[in-house]
């Protein structure tokens, strides 16, 4: 494990992978056992997918506002990113399969309840419960992937497989989403519970019963995990509430001081407990910390482009969800094409190169979407964003799994999964606030297409410049990676 503080985006100081000579150890059950492992992030994408297409129908049902109806989205991944890193500890402490079973159960649950919800407050309440249960089934599920494949070319190739099923259920989630939503946006709830339970059931059966670590003990670190979850909740409204507020007024300085306090008051708390939520020397780890910054910029970027995509499509063109949904569609379909045969490319170019590029992808892509006017047309215009959007997806993603997880021992391996599942939800949480900030500063003064057409076009600056800063970071990163592994080849010959 790397040890060295110094604080790059994203470090490929990895061995490279070399390819395996068999895999005559993946037998039936295996398969369905990541199969199943799989299923947790397949349901996390259907979900996230369905709901992204059914906001604008939310926000007219249920008369919320644009501020609050991105809630819908946020309160998940602020549920989620706040309680990765307790749910990760906790998978690793209590038992993973134990964690994977009671979180899948709980999501169930919340996604009937807002299924059949009438109230936005509780309809946001509601995707925040599943965001925390998605907090302790990610890293649980994760965990055991990690801890079953041995780390080289077998890990590389389950971590393609568990990025493609994500793939899978984007792609399925958006057509169901379109085709639910012209239903009506309820279904978008009520079809991830029998999914949910099809996996409770799938690991009940499959998963094999686990030792938890730590020699028994079973202290939670919960003062941390409030404080760190209270810090990104209020860093997030903060975020939200300026433009109404102002940036330079009390309440909003008084917000971002009150979050900072509170973060430092989580490290104070992980460095005197006996049993922290974040072993703070785990953040020693260049490839770790880098691939979850990363992570932060991935899903924080896509998940904004998304809502700004959502509502111009259905708001100003007034596409139906359908249509929205087979627009999205090409990028959904070419990641699960490509996904399954990244593994391999990582092994030959490391991972800080894989997310390099997928960040030249992403960059390209949101650029070109800056063209979308009052009558843009989808094959000119949009399309080449979805595709390039494809492309990026799965060098970025697999790129950052791998990473994230090299070198890390066996013991903290659901913990880590936790840091990087925290990167990206704490990442699209905030994102996503600043972008619906700078989209709101536009809609204040009316509604008309000019203002509705700026207001898109600035929350699509803030995507492409978090971007293209994560670009040129990753770039340095990755050449310094290649650096040293010449001056220790150097060495070595010398």
């Amino acid at each position: 494990m790397a040890t060295s503080t110094e604080p790059p985006l994203i470090d490929d100081d990895i061995a490279v992978a070399e390819a395996p000579t068999a895999e005559s150890g993946w037998g039936a059950r295996l398969w369905c056992t990541l199969i199943v492992l799989c299923g947790a992030m397949f349901l996390d994408a259907l979900d996230n997918a369905m709901v992204g297409i059914a906001v604008p129908p939310i926000q007219s049902d249920l008369g919320m506002s644009t501020a609050s109806v991105q809630w819908v989205v946020s309160s998940y991944v602020l549920g989620f990113g706040g309680f990765l890193l307790l749910g990760g500890r906790t998978a690793d402490l209590v038992g993973r399969r134990k964690v994977l079973l009671v979180a899948v159960g709980t999501f169930a649950a919340a996604s009937l309840v807002g299924g059949i919800a009438n109230d936005g407050t509780l309809v946001i309440a509601a995707r925040f419960v599943m965001g925390v249960s998605a907090a302790f089934t990610a890293p649980a599920g994760l965990a055991v992937i990690m801890s079953t494949f041995p780390e080289g070319a077998q890990r590389n190739r389950a971590v393609s497989i568990y990025t493609a099923c994500g793939a899978a259920g984007f792609s399925m989630g958006l057509v169901f989403g379109g085709l639910l939503t012209q239903i009506g946006w309820r279904w978008t709830f009520l079809l991830p519970v029998p999914v949910a339970l099809g996996v409770l059931f799938g690991a009940l059966a499959l998963v094999p019963r686990d030792t938890p670590n730590a020699e028994g003990r079973r202290k939670y670190d919960i003062p941390g995990a409030v404080t760190v979850t209270a810090a990104m909740l209020l860093l997030v409204f903060t975020i939200v509430e300026a433009p109404t507020a102002g940036w330079t007024s009390t309440r909003t300085i008084g917000g971002f001081a009150v979050a900072a306090v509170l973060l430092a008051l989580f490290v104070s708390i992980e460095q005197r407990t006996a049993e922290p939520l974040v072993r703070l020397g785990l953040l020693k780890n260049r490839a770790l910390v880098g691939a979850a910054l990363a992570a932060a910029a991935i899903l924080g970027t896509y998940m904004s482009f998304q809502f700004v995509g959502a509502l111009y499509m259905q708001t100003l063109r007034h596409w139906s969800p359908l249509e929205m949904a087979l627009a999205f569609l090409p990028a959904g379909l070419l990641i699960a094409a490509i996904a399954p045969r990244a593994g391999k490319l990582v092994g030959r170019f490391g991972p800080a190169w894989m997310i390099f590029a997928g960040f030249v992808a992403y960059t390209a892509a949101y650029v070109l979407f800056w063209r979308i006017g009052e009558s843009s047309g989808y094959l000119g215009v949009m399309l080449p964003t979805m595709l390039l959007i494809g492309v990026a997806f799965p060098f970025s993603f697999t790129g950052a799994y791998v990473q994230a997880t090299s070198g890390v021992d066996e013991s903290e391996q659901g913990l880590a999964a936790g840091i990087l599942q925290t990167g990206y939800q704490v990442g699209a949480a905030v994102v996503l606030a600043a972008v619906t900030a700078t989209m709101a500063v536009d809609h204040s003064s009316g509604t008309n297409t000019s203002d509705l057409m700026a207001g898109y076009h600035n929350g699509l600056y803030v995507v492409t410049a978090v971007s293209a800063v994560t670009t040129l970071l990753a770039l340095a990163s990755a050449l310094r990676g290649a650096a040293r592994r010449r001056a220790a080849k150097q060495v070595a010959a010398a």
